[in-house]
This record gives C-alpha cells, structure tokens and sequence, in this order.
C-alpha cells in the first residue's frame, strides 16, 4: 500500500508575502533581520513564506490600543 502524498503547500516569495500584508518589500525584509516579522524558510539563498502562517501571524497582530 503506498502512503498518499500530501499537497505541497503554497509558499510565496518575498514580494508575493509583502503584497499579501500591504506593506513594502524593503518592511519585510527589515522585520525579517529584526526578527520581529513573520517566519520564514531559508531554502539557499531563496526565502520563501508559508501562506498559511502569514494568516497566523497576521492574526496574532490584533491589538485594542497602541500601550505594549
């Protein structure tokens, strides 16, 4: 019996990843040396961002006032 193979997710490059956010290419790759944006595969010199866990991370940035 073969194993089913699971569908390759959607990873979106760096100028994919920051028009889905609304913010500038140059924002999300200074977030990214930060290490205050979202994460990220390093797959050799290529950076790629799980459709997915932008969503997550988009999410998690939800605030009810601008204190912390």
């Amino acid at each position: 019996m073969q194993t089913p193979i699971s569908p390759v997710r959607r990873r979106l490059n760096e100028r994919e990843a920051a028009a889905e956010l609304g913010i500038s290419f140059r924002t999300l790759q200074q977030w990214r040396v930060r290490g205050i944006g979202p994460v990220f595969l390093k797959l050799g010199r290529a950076v790629r961002y799980d459709a997915d866990a932008l969503e997550t991370w988009l999410a998690q940035q939800v605030r009810t006032n601008t204190v912390g």
